[in-house]
Formats: structure tokens, C-alpha cells, sequence
């Protein structure tokens, strides 16, 4: 397998999101906290950065939706904040 910086954001996208779904479930961190999507946000980019070397349009789609709900819960969660 070639480690490549396409193959790097990829892994790095993945890890955001895995990261940020256990710290969620370990009350780490807090669902409804801009953190959150912000993190799923940089995971949704990087998987698609890494999907410009290797293209899946079903990823593709995926991340696209992924990145859409994180827009909409960041500035959901931003707007809440005094």
C-alpha cells in the first residue's frame, strides 16, 4: 500500500471522526457543543481531499452529506451560544 498525503488525509478524516464519536460517548465532549460537528466537519474534508486521488462517488455522496450535516449543526450550535 502506498502511504501517500491522499492516503495521510484520508486516515487522518477517519480518525476525526472515530475520535470524536467515542469522546461523545465517553461524555467527553458534548454533541450539542460547536467541537463536535467542527470535528466531523474536518473528518468529512479530509476524507473527500483523499478522495480526489481515489475516487468512490459513493464516498463521495456520503462525505458530501456528512460535511452538509456538520455545517448545519455548527452554525446550529454557534447560534445557541450568548
Amino acid at each position: 500500500m502506498q502511504f501517500d498525503p491522499y492516503t495521510a488525509a484520508g486516515i487522518l478524516g477517519a480518525g476525526c471522526f472515530v475520535a470524536g464519536y467515542f469522546a461523545t460517548l465517553q461524555g467527553w465532549m458534548d454533541p450539542a457543543n460547536w467541537r463536535f460537528p467542527a470535528v466531523n466537519l474536518l473528518g468529512a474534508t479530509l476524507v473527500l481531499v483523499s478522495l480526489t486521488d481515489a475516487w468512490n462517488l459513493p464516498s463521495v455522496v456520503l462525505e458530501c452529506f456528512w460535511g452538509a450535516i456538520s455545517v448545519y449543526g455548527l452554525v446550529r450550535s454557534l447560534k445557541r451560544q450568548p
